[in-house]
């Protein structure tokens, strides 16, 4: 009972306190600005809802033109040979005898086989090691190194801390594409084209870019130095030695390799490896795939 006589006074008192406010608002002449504010308001509304919505006017492209370009307008549609006649690449980056001049500081790279090399490159593209693949060069000036970039490129001695696309050597495992770090390199420091990179491998079977290596992926990954690997000239690749069964479970330990044998990448396991007592990711590798093999034959 309390509560609802606390309640009944509560909307009395409001009542009463609406009554006066509206009685000071007519006594000072706003009551009545107050309803003609509320009917332009709705009056506003009213008209917005009458007016109509626009109708869009959909084009109808078979009708006109669909080329607005002038660039193809001079040959007639008819004709397949002038068509033909166009060239496909409007640009000259991969253009072989471009009209385009060639400044003094620009250098055009093509790699690999192409239509216009001559018999000599190509037998000498087949011969050179995978740590030195062939650039055919077309220009005028060997770009070179600036004196910030030469300091920063032995700051990473394992995988090297330039990025370069063209006399960058990819790695087979981590698939970096940079100079390499190492001081005595003079293909990395020097950019020329016709030296071998010292910080990448070279198999001495196939000399394909399987076999190419950087400093820190051969040490962490397959427990070999660089120093010893440049010294073995009849060093081979996982993939040759497995090929040749010289080291049975001897495999390349890479994410590509792994994943063409159903295996999932092994991630950052050289820190297992380690507290497990072997020396490299793929003596660990090498160990399971034993492990694996033995309980085969057991259950067999």
């Amino acid at each position: 009972m309390g509560r609802l006589k606390n309640r009944i006074d509560y909307e009395n008192l409001r009542n009463a306190r609406i009554l006066e406010n509206q009685a000071r608002l007519s006594s000072l002449g706003l009551q009545k600005t107050l309803s003609e504010l509320r009917s332009l308001t709705s009056s506003a509304k009213a008209e917005k809802g009458r007016t109509q919505k626009r109708k869009h006017a959909k084009k109808v492209y078979e009708i006109a033109d669909l080329r607005r370009s002038d660039r193809l307008k001079h040959i007639a549609t008819d004709s397949l040979s002038a068509l033909k006649s166009l060239p496909l690449r409007r640009s000259y980056r991969l253009r072989a005898n471009s009209d385009e001049p060639t400044s003094p500081n620009k250098v055009i790279v093509v790699k690999g086989n192409t239509d216009y090399e001559s018999e000599e490159e190509s037998s000498d593209r087949e011969k050179r090691p995978a740590n030195a693949p062939f650039l055919n060069i077309k220009g005028v000036k060997l770009p070179s190194l600036s004196p910030e970039a030469s300091a920063r490129r032995c700051h990473s001695k394992g995988r090297g801390s330039i990025y370069d696309p063209f006399f960058g050597i990819c790695c087979h495992f981590c698939r970096q594409k940079k100079l390499c770090g190492e001081e005595d390199c003079k293909r990395c420091g020097n950019l020329d084209p016709d030296e071998q990179c010292i910080g990448k491998t070279d198999c001495s079977v196939c000399h394909s870019t399987n076999g190419v290596f950087c400093r820190a992926c051969l040490k962490v990954r397959y427990g070999e130095e660089m120093e010893e690997v440049r010294e073995n000239k009849a060093w081979m690749c996982p993939h040759c030695i497995e090929e040749k069964g010289i080291k049975p479970f001897w495999i390349c330990n890479s994410s590509l390799c792994l994943k063409k044998r159903k295996m999932g990448p092994t991630g950052l396991a050289i820190y297992r490896a380690r507290e497990m007592g072997y020396e490299s990711v793929a003596h660990l590798l090498m160990d399971e795939l034993k492990r694996r093999n033995n309980l085969k034959s057991l259950q067999g």
